[in-house]
């Protein structure tokens, strides 16, 4: 059988008694003195024996060689464990709240520094392994406090000290309800963190915290005997208001002291709803009351379900005290329910579920509330899905469980992440596929230049696990993509244009004709090769090219004796032909051009064209009408951009029919997996052809018809 060692608190402290002889910690405490300060406050929580002999080997790592098999040899692996665990947190407050305090302090702004010191009490709960060693700190912490406190003089390092307290230590203590650590904790805290405002309160409470408890035993006495004698059991306590926490109700509601009325504070808990409301008859019956502070929870629930009665009494000495009357049914709601304590308390707190720390705290609320020898059901190895890591500046960084180094520099910048080429966790080399643990302090190796390896994108290797990193990386190569295609696409572009002698060509109006939205858009085309040299040569030939072949397109119904469709100002039967470069048609705005031996030829008010000409061609420029001629048709290029299907054109083909639009022209090109279709119709008006484009819209699978 093996030797199963049990904890024993006298042994360890006989074990460390000469081992800590002459050693001090940097505050100057000694360290026997700071085990026994730990011991007593430890045994006022939960007198565990466990805790007890590991908060006397609280130091032992700084005074043996091979302190883990030390521990396990003389004291067993669960006391080992504590200490070890212990150990590692004190490490890890010095690695990240005292380096961080000096970056983040910088900050103005408050949310981060928030974030940080929620994010670190996270991290200080998932690196427990045995949940108890979050009280082994909570003592030394105080502990320290206490010391800080004896000495007269000003204490350097101590204001930070009450700082990091405040932000840390003192919420785990208020989650995990040990109010009477929790209560010292913070009053300490404010002491050396705001000294000026720690005495003012002091001087106006003008008593000391072991008088006003004096005080408030003697209301509980007269109050209990009061109403035992009407024949109601009830619980009766009293809890007066610690420094600190008049101080943040003073600064959070911008009250002076002598405006606050529950500096003291009695709880009466009885049986019954009947009695609470009896209860509060027979106190204003005996003192004087304050009718102003009088607030009734129980018909009026706080949004949060909180129900008591709340008034305020005076003393025979004119000092006030608040009572809360409550039910236990209400009394546990309040505490241990939905609105429990903590959460209630703790500002900006929007967590819901039943989360990995959550439990945690939970679990430890269980264990305090039971006896020493007894534990709960279950243990307070609860599984988290997040880890919590540390920038080398000490900041604190949540991340998916499984999170690899790759992760953890997207996660911080994605240039970082694209220049990762190693990494470091607590200053040792490790490789990119490495599940990083909570506590570690990961620092990124870079390159100056140099982006992400493919095999990232791999799930098999490992390489990264966030969705995060995971998008970043394909967004890089995607980008990468895009800008080969556009340098390819734009070399294609002008090689055409240059074959063709056309390099002055605006590449605007290139993708324009061309169908594409962009010119980024007709690079990339082009790189796919959307389209070639023939494409581009019949955009870009010569205006007086397509002049000459201009047709005047009349349809009517009586061709002989006819007039022109279009008026000429002051000039009547003037040769006019449409432009083909806009293809204007009734009732487009429109203006004539003069041209040289070909009458007029009329554009569009907007055509690119007109809007182009310079000083000499805008003297050719002449006002012209739309005549009116029975049975005139015009020509105009419609577009159509829709998915390919087997009866797209018939579909289009049928709407022109029933519009009495005829077809002249067809054409059709691929474009990145879609039908672009342009077609050349004869139309009265752009009012008839308006109601055909909607018609071609509404058609499955298209995706816009439009005027080209």
């Amino acid at each position: 059988m093996p030797d199963i060692k049990v904890a024993d608190s006298r042994l360890a402290r006989e074990k460390v008694q000469a081992l800590y002889q002459g050693k001090v910690l940097y505050t100057g405490e000694s360290c026997l003195v700071h085990a026994d300060g730990m011991a007593n406050i430890v045994r006022s929580i939960r007198d565990d024996e466990d805790l007890l002999s590991a908060t006397y080997l609280f130091a032992i790592y700084d005074c043996v060689p091979n302190p883990d098999e030390w521990l396990k040899t003389n004291f067993g692996p669960t006391v080992a464990a504590l200490v070890a665990e212990l150990h590692r947190l004190i490490e890890l407050h010095s690695k990240a709240h005292t380096s961080s305090g000096e970056v983040i302090t910088k900050q103005t702004d408050k949310m981060l520094l928030e974030s940080q010191d929620k994010l670190l009490r996270k991290m200080v709960l998932a690196m427990c392994k045995d949940l108890r060693v979050v009280i082994l700190r909570l003592a030394s912490r105080l502990q320290t406090l206490r010391w800080y406190a004896l000495k007269k003089d000003d204490v350097e390092g101590a204001s930070q000290y009450g700082a990091d307290t405040l932000a840390l230590y003192a919420p785990l203590a208020n989650r995990l309800g040990i109010w009477q650590v929790k209560w010292e904790l913070e009053d300490l805290s404010l002491r050396f963190t705001k000294p000026d405002v720690y005495m003012e309160i002091a001087k106006q409470l003008d008593e000391s915290r072991e008088a006003r408890l004096a005080f408030m035993r003697d209301a509980v006495e007269k109050i209990r005997g009061m109403l035992a004698e009407r024949g109601i059991q009830a619980e009766v306590s009293g809890r007066p208001k610690h420094i600190y926490s008049i101080y943040k109700k003073m600064e959070r509601k911008h009250l002076r002291f002598d405006q606050l009325f529950d500096v003291r504070a009695l709880r009466i808990i009885v049986q019954t709803l009947e009695e609470c409301y009896e209860v509060l008859s027979i106190i204003h019956a005996t003192f004087a009351g304050v009718s102003s502070e009088y607030d009734d929870y129980i018909a009026n629930p706080k949004p949060n379900g909180y129900r008591s009665l709340h008034t305020v009494i005076l003393d025979s000495r004119q000092r006030p005290i608040e009572v809360q009357i409550r039910t236990r049914e209400m009394h546990d709601y309040n505490e241990l329910g939905v609105a429990a304590h903590w959460r209630y308390k703790e500002s900006g707190n929007s967590n819901k579920g039943d989360s990995a720390e959550d439990q945690k705290v939970a679990w430890l609320r269980q264990l305090l509330a039971w006896s020493s020898d007894v534990k709960p059901e279950t243990s307070g190895k609860v599984e988290d899905d997040h880890i919590y890591v540390l920038t080398p500046q000490g900041r604190v960084v949540e991340m998916t469980n499984g999170a690899t180094p790759v992760d953890f520099a997207y996660h911080l910048h994605s240039e970082l992440g694209h220049r990762c080429r190693g990494a470091k966790a607590n200053g040792v080399m490790v490789p990119l596929d490495y599940q990083l643990k909570t506590g570690e302090t990961v620092e990124i190796v870079t390159t100056k230049v140099g982006g992400p390896s493919r095999d990232w994108l791999n799930p098999e290797l490992g390489f990264v696990a966030t969705n995060r990193a995971r998008s970043k990386v394909r967004q890089w190569f995607n980008a990468e993509a895009l800008q080969l295609s556009l340098t390819e696409g734009r070399e294609l572009v002008e090689r055409f244009l240059a074959r063709l002698g056309k390099t002055a060509f605006k590449l605007e109006e290139l993708a324009k004709r061309l169908g594409y939205t962009t010119v980024d858009d007709m690079f990339v085309g082009a790189s796919k090769d959307e389209f070639g040299v023939k494409a581009v040569e019949k955009v870009v030939r010569p205006q007086q090219e397509e002049e000459k072949r201009d047709e005047i397109y009349m349809s009517k119904s009586k061709a002989d004796n006819s007039k022109s469709q279009v008026l000429v100002v002051g000039v009547d039967s003037l040769l006019t032909q449409l432009a083909r470069c806009c293809h204007p048609a009734p009732p487009d705005k429109i203006v004539g051009f003069v041209t040289r031996g070909r009458g007029v030829t009329i554009h569009r008010h907007d055509c690119p064209n007109i809007r182009g000409l310079d000083e000499k061609g805008q003297e050719r420029l002449i006002e012209v009408s739309w005549g009116k001629v029975d049975g005139a048709v015009y020509p105009v290029e419609v577009l159509v951009i829709a998915q390919n299907s087997p009866s797209l054109l018939k579909d289009i083909s049928e709407i022109f029919m029933r519009e009495k639009e005829a077809i002249v022209g067809m054409s059709s090109q691929m474009v990145r997996g879609d039908v672009h279709m342009r077609f050349k119709v004869e139309i009265s008006s752009t009012e008839a052809l308006t109601r055909t484009l909607n018609n071609i819209q509404d058609l499955p699978g298209v995706y816009n018809a439009r005027r080209a």
